[in-house]
C-alpha cells in the first residue's frame, strides 16, 4: 500500500470521526504546478477548496524548503487558528511527510470548523483553545495569488505606513520581508510587486540584494 493511499484512509477515519465541520486535505508539494498543490480533501466545503486549488501558509513553508533544495521538514504545527474568507475559525494541525529516501512530499492538514464551538460555554474551552491564546487567526487562502495579496499586505503592515508615504528604506524593508517569506517563488510575482510600489524590476533586484 502506498504512502498516499495511507494518507487517504487516515483522512477519511478523522473526517468520519469528527463530522462534516473537519476537512482534511493533502497537498503534493513535488507536483510540478505548487498553484494547484491539493491533491485529495474531504469536507472541502469547510475551506471552499477543491482538488486543484492552491497551498496555504503551511504547504508554501514546505515548498520554500524544497526550492531552496533543503528537504528538512519543516516543524509540525498542531493547534493553530485560521479563519476563512466568510469569517469561519478553524483550528488547524498541519504534518510533513517525507518519501523513505527522506525527501518532502505531501502536507497533511486537519482544519476543524470551531466557530459554532466558540458559542459554547467553558467546559469545551480546554478543546478549541489554542496554544497561543493571543494568536490573531491568518486568512486562508485559495490559490497564489490570494497568499501573494495577503503577503504584500502583510509587508505594508510591517513598515506601518502607506506605499505612497515609503521611503527607499521603508520599501527595501517591506520586499525583503516578501523574498524571505517565499513571495518571489510565485509565477510573474516580481511584476506585481514592482507595480505595487512604483518601482521597476531592475529597483526591486537591487532592493533584494541589499545588505547580502
Amino acid at each position: 500500500m502506498g504512502r498516499l493511499t495511507v494518507l487517504e484512509q487516515i483522512a477519511q477515519d478523522i473526517a468520519a470521526e469528527f463530522g462534516t465541520d473537519c476537512e482534511v486535505v493533502i497537498h503534493d508539494l513535488k507536483t510540478k504546478e505548487p498553484e494547484h498543490s491539493i491533491i485529495y480533501i474531504i469536507n472541502g466545503h469547510v475551506t471552499g477548496r477543491n482538488v486543484g486549488d492552491g497551498p496555504s501558509d503551511a504547504v508554501f513553508d514546505g515548498i520554500r524548503q524544497k526550492r531552496r533544495g533543503n528537504d528538512d521538514a519543516p516543524a509540525d504545527h498542531n493547534g493553530y487558528l485560521m479563519k476563512t474568507a466568510d469569517g469561519k475559525i478553524l483550528k488547524c494541525s498541519t504534518s510533513y511527510i517525507k518519501d523513505d529516501d527522506g525527501s518532502l512530499h505531501y502536507v497533511f492538514g486537519i482544519n476543524y470548523d470551531i466557530t459554532k464551538l466558540t458559542l459554547i460555554n467553558s467546559a469545551l474551552d480546554s478543546l478549541i483553545t489554542p496554544k497561543n491564546k493571543e494568536e490573531t487567526p491568518k486568512q486562508i487562502t485559495h490559490s497564489v495569488n490570494d497568499l501573494l495579496e495577503r503577503l504584500i499586505e502583510e509587508s505594508v503592515n510591517l513598515v506601518g505606513k502607506p506605499v505612497a508615504l515609503m521611503n527607499k528604506e521603508d520599501k527595501v524593508t517591506a520586499i525583503q520581508f516578501l523574498n524571505d517569506s517565499g513571495a518571489f517563488l510565485i509565477t510573474k510575482s516580481g511584476d506585481k510587486v514592482a507595480n505595487y510600489f512604483g518601482i521597476s524590476k531592475y529597483t526591486l533586484y537591487s532592493y533584494i540584494d541589499v545588505n547580502k
